[in-house]
């Protein structure tokens, strides 16, 4: 399969638009002169604070700028990592014109190159590997806070780490759903806005966030 760099024009578009645009796709890391590959089968879209025609509850930007969302805010093609749980580092796709908060986050990938190292960083292997964003991150080797902000654009040194984006062709066969394990109306159906290689065993399944199926319910 043929892959190119993206490019900040790339990602200069609301994330449910660019968020199936990165399906098929790279993200390519280097951490202490060791590369790691992901190839992206799983994606969700947020939006921030005003982006966008329908507010997105689910969203960290959905209040506006904090400290913790900064990168959202940001130029497009920088990756926005934040602490899940207080454990996993999840990584995002800074898009949407500057100024403009959004991300795509990466909730699942299968490793192309760098299998022993990943399997180093999580002590798994197989299907499994990063299969869900903790363990994308994971075997990514981006860590927040250290490298929440470097660009996957320029592929510029942070702390001794770089992450480049490459894109691929567009995908043939891609699904669409709510959002995983987001609570209430927010992961719904009202929000489809996960989607995913259909067929790819890395593909995280399903289910719901906290009061996400009653909420689901109510609308049904």
């Amino acid at each position: 399969m043929t892959l190119r760099r993206a490019t900040r024009g790339d990602l200069d578009a609301l994330p449910l638009e660019v968020a199936p645009r990165l399906l098929g796709g790279e993200l390519r890391t280097v951490v202490a002169g060791v590369g790691v590959r992901l190839r992206i089968t799983e994606v969700e879209a947020y939006h921030g604070q005003g982006t966008g025609e329908l507010a997105d509850p689910g969203s960290h930007a959905r209040m506006g700028r904090t400290a913790r969302n900064a990168t959202m805010w940001g130029e497009p093609g920088h990756l926005y990592v934040y602490l899940s749980h207080g454990i996993h580092s999840c990584v995002n796709v800074v898009c949407a014109p500057d100024g403009i908060a959004g991300g795509v986050l990466l909730r699942a990938g299968s490793v192309v190159e760098g299998t022993d190292a990943a399997i180093a960083r999580s002590g798994r292997a197989g299907r499994d590997l990063a299969r869900g964003p903790g363990r994308f991150g994971q075997v990514s080797g981006l860590r927040h806070p250290v490298h929440d902000g470097i660009d996957a654009i320029t592929g510029a040194e942070l702390h001794d780490v770089s992450a480049e984006l490459w894109l691929a062709q567009p995908v043939e066969r891609v699904a669409t759903g709510p959002r995983v394990g987001v609570a209430g109306h927010a992961g719904t159906h009202a929000f489809p806005w996960r989607f995913w290689i259909e067929g790819d065993p890395s593909v995280s399944p399903f289910r719901w966030g906290r009061g996400a199926a009653d909420a689901q319910a109510m609308l049904d």
